[in-house]
């Protein structure tokens, strides 16, 4: 199974592609779909949605991994990453892929074992998982690649959108 997975953003949004097959992972691609701060927020939506689309049409995967929305205390931001969520959701849906969502208690679960890890255990936990010498220096891109393992892990009983 080939996965797309997405870390929202509208600053950043971190993507990754893993193949995982008979219980064994392999990073295919990672990166980030970066937008200006200067840019108007439509046309940084807009491009996340060109950039994601994109990405699926090259990597063809069979899923799509977004995590759910963490309220942080900044009422704004949220609104604006959910509203960056709606796009991502959205393009997978317009291009015929199953679409799943996870919150970061489930990812957590299903990297570490413990729906309360914190950041660091998840990222070692990723860099095993997926047998790779170091991660990326965002931390968007690495949430990414968790939450694609976490579908991996949860998708016989995920349900999708």
């Amino acid at each position: 199974m080939r996965i797309l997975g997405v870390d929202p953003g509208f600053a950043i949004t971190g993507y990754s592609i893993i193949d995982y097959i008979g219980n064994k992972f392999k990073l295919v691609d990672s990166g980030a779909v970066t937008t200006p701060a200067k840019m108007s927020f439509p046309l940084r939506l807009s491009k996340i949605y060109t950039d994601l689309g994109e990405i699926i049409d090259q990597y063809k995967p069979e899923a799509v991994a977004v995590e759910e929305l963490f309220f942080n205390n900044n009422v704004k931001t949220a609104i604006n990453v959910a509203q960056a969520r709606g796009i991502i959701l959205v393009v997978g849906c317009q291009k015929q892929i199953p679409t799943f969502e996870y919150t970061p208690l489930q990812v957590k679960q299903a990297v570490v074992g413990y729906g309360r890890a914190d950041k660091i255990q998840v990222q070692k936990m990723v860099k095993t998982i997926l047998k790779v010498d170091k991660l990326p220096k965002l931390d968007d891109i690495t949430d990414s690649m968790a939450i694609a393992i976490c579908h991996a892990h949860s998708s016989k009983f995920a349900e999708k959108l």
